[in-house]
């Protein structure tokens, strides 16, 4: 196959800033050795590649692109003729990167120069990493609808992607918040425009009920969770933390003497404090000593410290070294950080710890949609039903809106001295 590589379109934009910068959809359009016929196959595949790479930050390049043959696209049976157009779409596309890199560019996409320029601002305006994880996640996803630079750059086209989630996804309240936060965040602060108004109207959705456990399921789904996630899913019940928040904990975060664990940097980027059950304090104790045995693994290789928030790390670079600061669920492997490139150990994996907690629902027979968070509205519905007051409830639980902690209440209540008609005839 020959390849008409002379002449790649680069793109120059002092927003999402980089090397030299050509855009593969653009040369696929114009490449005089792809037939017009094959143009959108080629395009679904690489796009499908560049997603699939992006998810899981890695750089474009034969490694990555042999890691998505065997994973993506060899995982399912397909039809001969697929993997033939397939195979053809990235023999093209490696070619481009080359004569790419041999001019200077990087080979990167709209979504991935995106998410790039939304940490780099996001860390220079000190926004918590899991805000702009999500707003970084948002412009990947508009990056992938607007597919050119100059409609990234035209807010037109953001006013109707927001429109389509909107009016077509349907999706909640407060993930349009957070789509259209994202991309004020984005033409705001990336772009540098001072007057940002995407006029899209936000449709308040019906809130939903909370998935609740009794405290007969809750300890069957303990009993069929397997060791390795049974402190962390305790704890998590016990102090009614978000998942992000019991994963990320820190050995400096655990009082064991007052029964009392503190969440920095939560949802809104506060800090708060919450119980710890007296039950447990054996349990963390153990577990604290097992961190303790990775950290000195570590300390005695030589291994970087762990991940300290960016502003803390410039001003205390050696912090990330001691155990204080060491995370109390920990990896058993250390692997590398996907941001800096460092390598070091990082806490509990949250999707893996969500998946063990799923699966033990099902070998426990509970016929519920159960995930991690279910763990917390189970702590908040418990607390109240105990008698414990509303105002406390939302101080532990960290809402900003006592509204929210009322949907507990609600709950509760339900449950409490309500009978219905039929059991008076029956």
């Amino acid at each position: 196959m020959k390849h008409d590589m002379s002449a790649p379109e680069e793109r120059q934009d002092s927003t999402l800033q980089g090397k030299s910068r050509f855009d593969w959809r653009e040369d696929l359009l114009h490449s005089r050795d792809v037939k017009a016929r094959d143009v959108d196959a080629y395009g679904f595949a690489l796009s499908w590649y560049e997603e699939w790479r992006v998810k899981r930050a890695l750089a474009p390049g034969r490694e990555s692109a042999e890691q998505w043959w065997l994973q993506a696209v060899k995982s399912k049976e397909r039809e001969e003729w697929q993997l033939l157009q397939w195979a053809a779409a990235m023999r093209w596309f490696l070619a481009w990167l080359k004569v790419c890199q041999e001019q200077g560019g990087d080979g990167l996409g709209i979504p991935e120069r995106l998410k790039r320029a939304v940490h780099t601002m996001g860390a220079r305006r000190g926004l918590a990493v899991r805000t702009r994880e999500t707003y970084a996640g948002w412009l990947v996803r508009f990056g992938v609808y607007a597919v050119s630079e100059s409609r990234v750059m035209d807010e037109t086209v953001a006013r109707d992607w927001l429109t389509m989630l909107v009016e077509k996804g349907k999706v909640a309240y407060a993930t349009q918040k957070q789509a259209l936060n994202a991309l004020v965040f984005f033409y705001r602060d990336v772009c540098g425009r001072e007057e940002v108004d995407l006029q899209v109207k936000l449709r308040k959705t019906s809130r939903r009920q909370p998935v609740i456990l009794t405290r007969v399921e809750l300890m069957a789904l303990m009993d069929k969770l397997e060791p390795l996630y049974k402190t962390t899913a305790l704890l998590q019940y016990g102090a009614g933390l978000r998942v992000s928040e019991v994963v990320r904990l820190r050995i400096k975060d655990i009082d064991l003497d007052r029964c009392v664990v503190t969440v920095h940097s939560g949802k809104g980027d506060k800090d708060r404090e919450s119980i710890i059950p007296a039950c447990l304090r054996e349990s963390l104790s153990r577990q604290m000593e097992e961190s303790r045995r990775f950290w000195q693994e570590d300390r005695a290789a030589g291994v970087a410290g762990v991940f300290l928030p960016d502003a803390l790390a410039r001003k205390m670079p050696r912090a990330g070294e001691k155990f204080i600061w060491h995370w109390l669920f920990c990896m058993d492997h250390i692997s590398r950080d996907p941001g800096s490139g460092i390598i070091r150990r990082h806490h509990m994996n949250e999707k893996t710890y969500g998946e063990a907690v799923t699966r033990a629902a099902e070998r426990a027979g509970i016929l519920k949609r159960v995930t991690t968070h279910v763990l917390r509205h189970s702590f908040a519905t418990d607390l109240l039903r105990s008698g414990a007051d509303i105002r406390t409830v939302q101080e532990l639980l960290g809402h900003a809106d006592v509204k929210t902690t009322e949907i507990y209440a609600h709950a509760v209540e339900l449950g409490k001295g309500v009978m219905s008609p039929l059991d008076r005839v029956v």
